[in-house]
């Protein structure tokens, strides 16, 4: 099994009082719930600690030396049993109905935290480090349930029954019983504290190295084809070899590590043994104590020492669970940079004009991206963005959507401003086809309804015909059942855009987008995906990102940008009528069609 990467708390992370304030309610909320489990974890201590008490009785009954006539103590040993079973059933309970408790939390809050990353900007999400959110919700949930279980009834029992058995040696019998037990115990738990945190630095290397040799590992395979293509196999072999010789020695040093504080933990508890059935002996010999008296002695420290063995593991844990519930609660603590306007109202688009009026934007300030643009795309029709990479064609698009705020100057669609508007009838009233289609490992009938779930039947199938998609799925041996695989690997560019544009279609958005919908592809698939736009675009205003000219000749408007700006505007034949920038991109494009 892969070990866990050692947590690092994140900048943003929640400190102790607040991760505790977060789960407080969730234990009011099964107030009921609690209290059984508490009653059940005081019940199973309460056989747990009387368990060694009929073990002595029982040996006290059958011994000659005290009872000259010996009989079989039935009561006894049915009780001794029965103290067993109810330890272990009563903890069981304890688990099962707690368990109601922790699930729901971990459910509840993961939920939650899910819901707020969906709410972060773009921005956020572009600049995580890949899987390391997952991860965050992934350790941040487990550590939550390892918390809630281990610290009400691991830690604080054990810390309880060490306190009871203290008690009942310093009453029943002499103080030095309860003060060797509290000695040992607590040397027992500062060796165990100190070593533990000499081990951390043997546990992150030997995790970083596993880490290291897991990653190298699974990109090589992902690489296959190019290890095979570069007859690279013994390279990769002799590389991988090297990662695991790392991971040889860490898991060494570590295991060493672990040899040196299970041995002092062994060697305390045998000290603390001895030196109490030292003290039980003697007392034995002088008739102070009986022999049952010496067992039951012996019988508490075992059950004292037991759970004390995983106080290493415990302490360790419990400070990674700590770091990672808070890294994961941290989240909850990032602000959302794209709010709802205080007094925001749903937006009414009827007709779907869109406005652009003086529009400035930039990622950095250094580094302006779109400078003071306007334009307006009427209702019904279709206008086109040209100009070269980078010139800030994309990020128009996703200004409308309201990814990003504005520099400068408004956006409007049917006269209301979008940044007065709710974000959710916003997006609600936008569909698009992006240059990168990115499909779920579903079918393709699944991945078209998920542009509007509630859809019936009927609506899918008229996306599917809008879409020219009908020959395609007809072609395929479980039609639109058929899995796209990954990512949507198992198709074609082309399809995966059509299937892009059937859901797009079944939004039912008066406004549509696409962004450089046909860059990728070859000019049959472009010229059946610029068929299915035409039939789209003719009910709906379009707004479309071109890098191709050839494709929105038929556009009532194409704006050309350059560094940000709007340096032409008007339709094709008017354009190339100017000879500017737009006639020379169509001349040097016409170029490469003819050469190519």
């Amino acid at each position: 099994m892969r070990s866990r990467q050692s947590s690092i708390k994140r900048p943003d992370a929640m400190n102790l009082r607040q991760t505790i304030a977060t789960l407080w309610p969730y234990i009011k909320q099964f107030k009921g719930r609690v209290i059984i489990a508490v009653l059940a974890l005081i019940g199973a201590k309460g056989a747990t600690l009387l368990m060694p008490w009929a073990l002595k009785e029982i040996i006290d009954s059958v011994d000659k030396s005290i009872n000259p006539i010996v009989f079989i103590p039935t009561l006894l040993l049915i009780t001794y049993g029965a103290l067993r079973f109810a330890s272990v059933f009563l903890g069981e309970v304890r688990d099962a109905v707690f368990s109601r408790v922790t699930e729901h939390a971990m459910r509840d809050i993961g939920l939650k935290v899910f819901k707020h990353l969906h709410a972060l900007e773009l921005a956020f999400h572009l600049d995580r480090q890949t899987g390391g959110i997952s991860r965050d919700i992934e350790r941040g949930t487990s550590g939550l349930s390892f918390l809630m279980r281990f610290l009400m009834f691991n830690i604080v029992p054990t810390l309880f029954e060490i306190l009871t058995v203290a008690v009942i040696f310093g009453t029943l019998f002499s103080i030095w019983f309860a003060l060797i037990t509290v000695c040992a115990v607590a040397l027992y738990i500062t060796f165990t504290v100190v070593v533990t945190q000499w081990r951390n630095r043997f546990i992150r290397a030997a995790n970083a190295a596993d880490n290291l040799t897991n990653t190298r590992a699974i990109d090589s395979l992902l690489n296959y084809e190019t290890v095979k293509y570069f007859n690279n196999e013994q390279f990769e072999a002799n590389t991988y070899d090297g990662f695991l010789a790392n991971w040889e020695s860490a898991r060494l040093k570590n295991r060493l590590s672990l040899l040196a504080l299970n041995s002092g933990q062994a060697l305390i508890i045998a000290c603390a043994i001895t030196a109490l059935m030292w003290l039980a002996a003697r007392e034995v010999v002088t008739g102070a104590l009986t022999i049952g008296e010496l067992v039951m002695i012996n019988a508490y420290m075992i059950q004292l020492f037991l759970p004390l063995n995983f106080l290493g593991f415990v302490y360790r844990e419990i400070k990674r669970a700590l770091t990672d519930l808070e890294n994961m609660l941290g989240l909850l603590n990032k602000k959302p940079a794209i709010n709802d306007a205080p007094n925001a109202q749903p937006l009414n688009a009827t007709q779907g004009k869109i406005d652009f009026n003086n529009v400035s934007f930039s990622y950095h300030a250094e580094r302006p991206i779109v400078k003071n643009i306007s334009f307006t795309v009427a209702p019904g029709t279709k206008v086109a963005i040209v100009g070269a990479s980078g010139a800030g064609k994309s990020s128009l698009a996703r200004l409308l959507y309201r990814f990003y705020e504005v520099t400068a100057g408004t956006i409007t669609i049917d006269n209301q401003a979008i940044d007065q508007v709710t974000l959710h009838s916003l997006r609600q009233a936008i569909a698009i086809v992006p240059q990168d289609t990115v499909l779920f490992n579903t079918s393709i009938r699944k991945n078209i309804a998920y542009g509007r779930p509630t859809a019936s039947d009927a609506e899918i199938d008229a996306a599917i015909a809008m879409a020219h998609l009908s020959p395609f799925i007809a072609s395929l041996a479980k039609g639109d059942q058929t899995l796209v695989g990954e990512r949507g690997l198992k198709v074609s560019g082309g399809e995966k855009q059509r299937i892009a544009i059937a859901r797009a279609i079944l939004k039912r958005s008066p406004i549509i987008i696409f962004d450089e919908a046909t860059s990728a592809l070859d000019s049959h698939a472009e010229q059946a995906i610029l068929a299915a736009m035409r039939d789209v675009a003719s009910s709906h205003t379009s707004l479309v990102i071109a890098h191709r000219l050839s494709t929105i000749t038929d556009a009532d408007n194409i704006v050309v940008l350059k560094a940000g700006e709007i340096i032409e505007q008007g339709k094709h034949h008017e354009l190339l009528a100017l000879a500017g920038e737009y006639a020379q991109m169509w001349q040097l494009q016409q170029k490469q069609a003819k050469n190519s």
